[in-house]
C-alpha cells in the first residue's frame, strides 16, 4: 500500500529526480549487474580522495576516475565524483603528504574531535595556501571531465574541532570566507557537469548555513548533503529546509548513508521504510539527485526492486 501511494504521489510530481547509486570507495561494485541493469539508476557516485588524485606536488592521477567513467560509459550509466579532502577515521589522511610535510602549509589538515575523542582529519580549508592547491585540483579535473561527467560534489562542511585549542588561523568569519570561495571557484570550474557543496551543519549554525544557501542562489551552485533522515528534527531545524527553499533554483542533491535505512520516523515512531525516504526525498526536500548507499540487507532487498518498479 505504501509502494502504491508512493507511486501516486510521483506522478502527480512532474519534477524527475535522479537516482545514483553511491558506492564510496567500493569501486569494483559498479561491476554488479543489480546495479548497472537497473533501468532507473542513473550511475554510481564514487569518492576519491585529494591524496588519491594528486599523490606528489602538481602530479595528477586521474586513471581511476577514467577507468570508472569508461566503464559506465559502456553500460549507459553515468558518474558523479565526490572528491573527499576529510575523513573520519583516526588512521585516515585524505590531503596529499606534501601538505603535510611541507611547513607552508601549516600541517595541510585539522584533527577532528568530538567530546570524547579524535577520529580523522579535515584539510585546512581556511588556509589560503592548501585552498589554493585544493583549487587547482579542481582546474585540473575540470580541464579534463567537465561535460564528461555527471557532477562533481565537495563532502560536508560540517567538521569537529576542538574550541579550546583552534587550528592555527580559524575562525567562524574566516571558516564561512573559505567556504564560500570553494563555492564560487568549484561553479567557475564546472559549467556543464553539476557541482554540489554538501553543506549540512555549519559554524554559527543555522545563520552560517543560511549565508551559504543565500550565495548558492547567487553563484547558481548546486547544494545538498550527506544524509537524508526522515523528518529528523536536528536536520529539519538545519540544511533540509533551505534545500527545500532552493528547489528548482539551482541542482539539488542528498545522499542516503549508512545507518539513514534506520532512523525513526518521529511522525510514525517506526522505523523509516525505504518508500518514505524516497518519498521525502522526492515531495518535501524536492530534490534533483538522490545517492542512495549499498548498506545491506536495505539495498539489495529494498532500495534496488523499489528503484526498478518506477516509471520512468
Amino acid at each position: 500500500m505504501k509502494i502504491m501511494l508512493l507511486l501516486i504521489s510521483l506522478v502527480f510530481n512532474t519534477k524527475p529526480i535522479k537516482h545514483f547509486t553511491y558506492f564510496g570507495r567500493d569501486r569494483e561494485k559498479i561491476h554488479d549487474p543489480a546495479f548497472y541493469n537497473n533501468p532507473n539508476i542513473t550511475g554510481a557516485q564514487i569518492r576519491y580522495a585529494w591524496r588519491q588524485l594528486e599523490p606528489e606536488k602538481d602530479i595528477y592521477n586521474f586513471s581511476e576516475i577514467e577507468e570508472d567513467l569508461r566503464f559506465l560509459a559502456s553500460k549507459g550509466k553515468k558518474l558523479f565524483i565526490q572528491v573527499q579532502d576529510a575523513t573520519f577515521l583516526k588512521e585516515n589522511h585524505a590531503v596529499p603528504k606534501y601538505l603535510v610535510a611541507d611547513t607552508i602549509y601549516h600541517g595541510g589538515e585539522a584533527r577532528q574531535c568530538d567530546d570524547n575523542d579524535c577520529y580523522g582529519y579535515v584539510a585546512r580549508r581556511w588556509d589560503p595556501m592548501v585552498a589554493e592547491r585544493f583549487f587547482k585540483l579542481l582546474r585540473k579535473l575540470s580541464e579534463q571531465f567537465d561535460g564528461r561527467i555527471e557532477g562533481i560534489n565537495l563532502p560536508e562542511t560540517s567538521i569537529d574541532i576542538s574550541e579550546k585549542q583552534l587550528p592555527q588561523g580559524f575562525s567562524d568569519d574566516v571558516y564561512i570566507a573559505a567556504i564560500k570561495q570553494y563555492m564560487k571557484v568549484t561553479r567557475e570550474c564546472f559549467r556543464r557537469s553539476a557541482p554540489i557543496l554538501y553543506a549540512n551543519f555549519m559554524v554559527k549554525g543555522q545563520e552560517g548555513l543560511k549565508e551559504l544557501y543565500d550565495y548558492a542562489e547567487e553563484i547558481h551552485m548546486g547544494m545538498g548533503g550527506p544524509d537524508i533522515k526522515v523528518n529528523k528534527p536536528f536536520q529539519m531545524a538545519n540544511s533540509y529546509p533551505l534545500i527545500r527553499a532552493l528547489s528548482g533554483k539551482v541542482i539539488t542533491g542528498v545522499a542516503v548513508q549508512d545507518g539513514n535505512y534506520d532512523v525513526i520516523n518521529v511522525k510514525t515512531n517506526k522505523k523509516v521504510t525505504v518508500p518514505e525516504i524516497l518519498d521525502f526525498a522526492q515531495n518535501y526536500l524536492r530534490l534533483d539527485y538522490i545517492f542512495w548507499c549499498t548498506e545491506e540487507p536495505y539495498y539489495t532487498k529494498e532500495v534496488l526492486p523499489l528503484l526498478a518498479s518506477l516509471k520512468k
